[in-house]
């Protein structure tokens, strides 16, 4: 590390996720996924609560924050069970549950799926061995 004040980051405030129709996103986001809806701002910006993490969903300024968005991963409890509620729903998977990794004491199982822009979401589930 460089310089001589310390410091660290804090935990993750809030996630930006850039979508071309907040009407749709926003749908889908509350609606369909279930997410806490928290309040609009203009001009194009959308904010959820995700268990005290706020997600911010926004019209791009610039094509180049178009271009980019990172992967949100939801933890659920029991991933079957929020897979086939998130279907009924009208989520659109990309692939069905499957386990990613044996660790040591859980299974790490994850499934992703699209936002209305594009957006790809996963949500993963840690079960307990044994």
């Amino acid at each position: 590390m460089s310089g001589d004040t310390p410091f660290s980051l804090g935990p993750i405030g809030q996630i930006a996720v850039p979508v071309q129709d907040l009407d749709a996103a926003v749908a889908f986001y509350r609606d369909t996924l279930g997410l806490s809806f928290l309040f609009r701002a203009p001009p194009g910006l959308a904010f959820f609560d995700c268990a005290g993490i706020r997600l911010l969903l926004s019209i791009p300024e610039t094509d180049e924050i178009a271009r980019h968005s990172s992967v949100i991963y939801f933890k659920v409890d029991d991933i079957q069970a929020a897979y086939q509620a998130l279907r009924e729903r009208g989520a659109p998977f990309d692939d069905e549950p499957h386990m990613i990794a044996q660790m040591e004491t859980y299974d790490l199982w994850m499934a992703f799926l699209r936002d209305p822009a594009g957006n790809l979401l996963g949500i993963m589930s840690e079960s307990a061995r044994g």
